[in-house]
C-alpha cells in the first residue's frame, strides 16, 4: 500500500514542477488547445473525404486523405533536415504549427465556399504534414531540455494524455457541429487551434532568443546530420522495437479508413456516432496514459507483446458483430492498452540519446512510425472497397493479433538460446536485467509501441 502512495505524491510533485516552469507555462495550455483541435479533425478530415469521394470511391479517397495527412512526414525529415536541424525545440514547435495553421485554414476556406476538390483536399493535406515530425520532436525535445530527467516521463505521459483526452472531449464536438455546420467549418477550428500554438511557440523562441542560459549543447550547428539516423541504427533493440512498431502502425492503418466508411454506409450512422466511437477510445487511452508511470519497472518486451495483442482483441468486437455497444467497449479497451505508450518510449529515446542530436532523432523516429500508418491508410482503402468497413478492421485484429504472437515467440525463442550459452548464469531476474539494461541507454528498445 505504502508504493502506490509514493508513487502518486512523486507523481503530483512532478506535475506541480512542471506547472512553475516558466518555458512549459508557454506551451503545455497551447498544446491542449491545439490538441482538443486535433481531436475534432478525426471526426471532420474523414468525413469530408467521405462528401468530396466520387460515387462508390469513398474508401479510396478516405485512405489518400488520412494518409496525406500524416505520409508527408517523412520527406519533410529527411528533405528539410538541413534546414530543421538549426532550429531550436520551440522554433520546431512553432514552424509546424504555423504550416498546419495556414494549409488547414485553406482547407476549411475551400470546403465551406463549396469550391474543395478531392486531389486539391489531399495536396493541402499533405503539405499541412510536411513538418509534423519536427513538431513532435520539438515538444519531446523540450521536456529533455527543461526537465531533469525523473520528470521526464512525467512531461512526456502530461503531453500524451492532453493528446488522447482531446479524443474524449474532441470527437463529441466534431460530430454535433459537423451535423450541423460541416466538416469545413470543423477543420477550421483546427486551424484556429494550431494557429494558437504558433503564438505561444514563436513567443517562448523569441524569449529564449534572448537568454543565453537557455543555449545547450542540441542548438550547436556542427552537429552532423545524420546523427538522428545513425544514433538508431546504432542501438539494436531500438531498432528491432522501431520495426515492431511500423508494423504494429501499418496494421492498425487500416482502421482509420474502415471505421468511418463502416459507421455511414454498414451502420448507417451520423457523425455524431464516429465521434462517439473516437470519444471511447480517447477516455480509455487517457486513462492508460495516466497510468504510464506505473509500467516502467515492467518487463519492456512484455508490455510491447501486451499491447500488440491486447489491441488486436480489442478490435475483434468491431469486426465480428455490427452491435454498436461492443465495438464501444472494445475501442475504449483498446485505447486504455494503448494509452501509456507514447510517454514511456519516449523517454527511453530521451535518455538514451546524447542532447545535441535528440530533436534529430525523434524525428526520425517519427519519420518511420507516421509512414507505417499512413501506408496502411492507403491499403486500407482498396481493402474497404473490396470487403467493406467491418471485415477490414477483422482482418487488422487477426493480423495484429498474429504479429503480437510472433513476437512472443521470437523472444522465448532467444531467451532459451541465450540461456543455452555459457553466460547463462544466475541473475536477479530477466525482467529486472531488461529494465537495467534499458534504463541505462545500453538498449532502449521498448516498453511500449507507437
Amino acid at each position: 500500500m505504502k508504493r502506490p502512495r509514493d508513487g502518486a505524491w512523486t507523481w503530483l510533485g512532478s506535475v506541480g514542477r512542471l506547472g512553475r516552469h516558466p518555458a512549459l507555462r508557454w506551451i503545455l495550455p497551447a498544446q491542449l488547445v491545439s490538441a482538443l483541435g486535433d481531436g475534432m479533425s478525426m471526426v471532420a478530415v474523414a468525413w469530408l473525404a467521405v462528401q468530396l469521394a466520387p460515387a462508390g470511391q469513398a474508401g479510396v479517397w478516405t485512405g489518400l486523405a488520412i494518409a496525406a495527412y500524416t505520409l508527408p512526414a517523412p520527406l519533410g525529415a529527411a528533405l528539410l533536415a538541413r534546414l530543421m536541424r538549426r532550429l531550436r525545440a520551440a522554433q520546431l514547435i512553432a514552424a509546424d504549427a504555423s504550416v498546419r495553421a495556414f494549409t488547414l485554414g485553406t482547407v476549411a476556406v475551400l470546403a465551406v465556399t463549396g469550391l474543395l476538390h478531392p486531389v486539391a483536399y489531399v495536396a493541402l493535406l499533405a503539405v499541412s504534414s510536411l513538418l509534423h515530425a519536427w513538431g513532435n520532436a520539438g515538444v519531446y525535445t523540450l521536456v529533455a531540455e527543461v526537465l531533469p530527467e525523473e520528470d521526464q516521463v512525467t512531461g512526456n505521459a502530461l503531453l500524451s494524455t492532453f493528446a488522447q483526452s482531446a479524443f474524449v472531449v474532441g470527437p463529441a464536438l466534431a460530430g454535433g457541429l459537423t451535423a450541423l455546420a460541416g466538416p469545413g467549418w470543423v477543420i477550421g477550428v483546427d486551424a484556429a487551434s494550431f494557429a494558437v500554438l504558433a503564438v505561444a511557440a514563436w513567443a517562448l523562441a523569441a524569449r529564449q532568443a534572448t537568454d543565453a542560459a537557455t543555449a545547450t549543447a542540441a542548438d550547436s550547428p556542427q552537429a552532423p546530420a545524420s546523427g538522428g539516423w545513425r544514433a538508431i541504427l546504432d542501438r539494436p533493440r531500438l531498432l528491432g522495437l522501431l520495426v515492431v512498431t511500423c508494423a504494429f502502425f501499418f496494421l492498425y492503418g487500416p482502421v482509420e479508413v474502415a471505421l468511418p466508411v463502416h459507421v455511414a454506409h454498414g451502420l448507417h450512422g451520423s457523425p455524431g456516432l464516429l465521434g462517439l466511437y473516437w470519444t471511447a477510445f480517447g477516455i480509455g487511452a487517457t486513462v492508460g496514459s495516466l497510468g504510464a508511470v506505473l509500467l516502467r519497472r515492467r518487463a519492456p518486451w512484455r508490455v510491447v507483446v501486451a499491447i500488440v495483442v491486447g489491441w488486436g482483441a480489442a478490435l475483434l468486437p468491431l469486426g465480428l458483430t455490427d452491435a454498436v455497444a461492443p465495438g464501444l467497449a472494445g475501442f475504449a479497451a483498446g485505447g486504455l492498452i494503448y494509452g501509456p505508450f507514447t510517454a514511456i518510449s519516449t523517454a527511453l529515446f530521451q535518455r538514451g540519446t546524447p542532447p545535441h542530436v535528440l530533436s534529430r532523432v525523434l524525428a526520425a523516429r517519427s519519420a518511420l512510425t507516421a509512414p507505417a500508418t499512413g501506408l496502411g491508410t492507403l491499403v486500407g482503402g482498396p481493402l474497404v472497397t473490396a470487403v467493406g468497413g467491418r471485415h477490414t478492421l477483422l482482418i487488422s485484429a487477426l493480423l495484429t493479433i498474429a504479429l503480437g504472437l510472433s513476437v512472443a515467440a521470437v523472444l522465448r525463442l532467444s531467451r532459451r538460446t541465450a540461456g543455452t550459452g555459457p553466460a547463462a548464469a544466475p541473475t536477479p531476474g530477466r525482467a529486472a536485467q531488461e529494465d537495467l539494461l534499458v534504463g541505462a541507454g545500453a538498449a532502449p528498445a521498448s516498453r511500449h509501441l507507437p
